[in-house]
């Protein structure tokens, strides 16, 4: 085999670990090295993962000389500065999502990894689940006919503490950069662009929105309804209705591991995609074979796609008045 993919990880947080944990199941994947801002928290971050290198700097990180990639998981509001960092430093990066937190950050993110000819991907997930994969092929085959919509939700009972990201804004706190996006993600990966995007909110007393609803329309006259909310937990459940039936990939439909085929006067057709790990592998392996193949993006979520998506968040942020700084 090929020597391993050498991953750091900037900002050992709780999303980190469950990626961490993921890499170790990847073996053409290793992990070298963690940054914090807390030195010892790096260093009990990188023994509990058999890292060589921690760094109690984020600048440090990009100067580890045995680096082929780093995954960024700091707060939505470093992730412009923090890939840019890796960027100038030779380094190609997956950032998790949201990739910045307006179009421009994500246009010049884009424009500095082309320009250092790296590798630079957001880290969504779910466009590399098995029940996503599954969908967008029934779907190529016409097998529920055409499409005339999607519905997604994502919903869970937050703790609303305004000290914590999910309701500080100056943090990118809120419901729709959180976990609105991925029900923005599953309507952009069947449907495209829309023609209209309308969107309304509900905000919290740190000025985040905790609930969101939209309504998108297509050129092709389908529909799309999704929501988000930190205030209750819901079905979390995305549908994709079609002429000859629908897909439903069940709860928690983001990282889901069955979905359900249901034709009109059929019995449903179930799909299980059973796994032991969070799911974080599958984007590992993807990323791996991206680089292995010299490449700077990853055809299953190129750059475009990141910068299309993110015009979609903030034509919603728009609607709703929701603004950070810049």
């Amino acid at each position: 085999m090929n020597n391993p993919i050498r991953w750091g990880i900037l900002a050992p947080g709780h999303i980190a670990h469950k990626f961490a944990q993921d890499l170790a199941r990847v073996e053409s994947a290793k992990l070298m090295a963690v940054a914090s801002r807390d030195l010892e928290r790096a260093q009990e971050f990188a023994k509990e993962y058999d890292a060589p290198y921690a760094y109690g700097t984020y600048a440090g990180l990009a100067d580890c000389p045995e680096l082929d990639i780093v995954y960024i998981a700091s707060p939505h509001v470093g992730h412009h500065a923090h890939t840019l960092l890796c960027l100038n430093a030779g380094l190609a990066v997956l950032c998790e999502k949201p990739f910045g937190m307006n179009l421009g950050q994500v246009e010049e993110m884009v424009s500095r990894a082309r320009e250092k000819k790296l590798f630079l991907m957001e880290a969504l997930w779910s466009r590399f689940m098995p029940t996503t994969l599954k969908t967008l092929e029934l779907i190529r085959a016409g097998t529920i006919g055409k499409v005339l919509g999607v519905r997604a939700d994502f919903g869970f009972k937050a703790i609303q503490d305004p000290r914590k990201r999910l309701f500080n804004k100056e943090l990118g706190g809120g419901a729709l950069l959180d976990i609105g996006i991925y029900p923005l993600f599953w309507s952009y990966a069947i449907l495209g662009m829309p023609a209209q995007v309308k969107a309304s909110a509900i905000f919290s007393d740190t000025e985040v929105d905790v609930s969101t609803g939209m309504v998108l329309t297509y050129d092709s006259e389908a529909f799309a309804f999704l929501d988000c909310t930190l205030l209750a937990r819901t079905d979390c459940e995305a549908i994709v209705y079609g002429e000859l039936g629908c897909i439903r990939v069940h709860s928690r439909w983001h990282n889901s591991q069955a979905l359900t085929l249901e034709l009109t006067e059929q019995e449903p057709e179930h799909f299980e995609f059973v796994r032991e790990a969070h799911g974080y592998h599958y984007e590992i392996e993807s990323v791996g074979h991206a680089l292995r193949a010299g490449l700077t993006e990853n055809p299953d979520w190129s750059h475009q796609d990141s910068l299309n998506l993110m015009s979609l968040l903030d034509r919603v942020r728009g609607e709703i008045g929701l603004e950070y700084k810049a």
